[in-house]
């Protein structure tokens, strides 16, 4: 019982991490501008000013975002699907579909911080990944810790 409750926070916090790390703005930061997956926020005047991201291959920041997005859905979805397995299966088996659905989530996530990694801010001298950038790539960790939990864990008889 314990290691269930274990596994379900570990999913929850890493869901938590994954929205944070989408939906926050510090992807690249500067001392005076910082970009996430959706715009980017300049300072002028002591006043943050919102705009939209120039300047960036449409391509690739389309796919960061749709991999970044894909990550939080499957992972919320295999959360969803472990707590009915944990009901509907029988015992002995192993939680395989929720560990693929956590895989696919750990690759959405590996997908977008390696893209922004090798396309984005690549050539910039100025200014550093941000935390958003950090969560990511902890959540990559996470998730696929959590998958191969998945693929092992087999429900144990009372």
């Amino acid at each position: 019982m314990l290691v269930l409750g274990g596994i379900i926070l570990l999913h929850v916090t890493t869901i938590i991490l994954l929205l944070v790390a989408t939906i926050d703005n510090a992807w690249w930061i500067t001392d005076t501008v910082s970009t996430d997956l959706w715009g980017r926020w300049e300072l002028s005047n002591n006043l943050w000013h919102f705009t939209n991201l120039k300047n960036y291959p449409e391509d690739y920041l389309q796919a960061i975002q749709a991999t970044a997005v894909l990550s939080c859905i499957f992972a919320i979805l295999a959360l969803f699907v472990f707590v009915a397995q944990l009901f509907t299966l029988p015992k002995g088996q192993r939680f395989t579909f929720t560990g693929i659905l956590q895989l696919i989530a750990c690759l959405c996530i590996m997908i977008a911080a390696s893209i922004y990694t090798a396309q984005l801010h690549a050539s910039e001298t100025e200014g550093g990944y941000g935390h958003s950038y950090v969560l990511a790539w902890i959540s990559f960790v996470f998730t696929l810790f959590l998958a191969v939990t998945y693929l092992v864990l087999r429900k144990k008889s009372e």
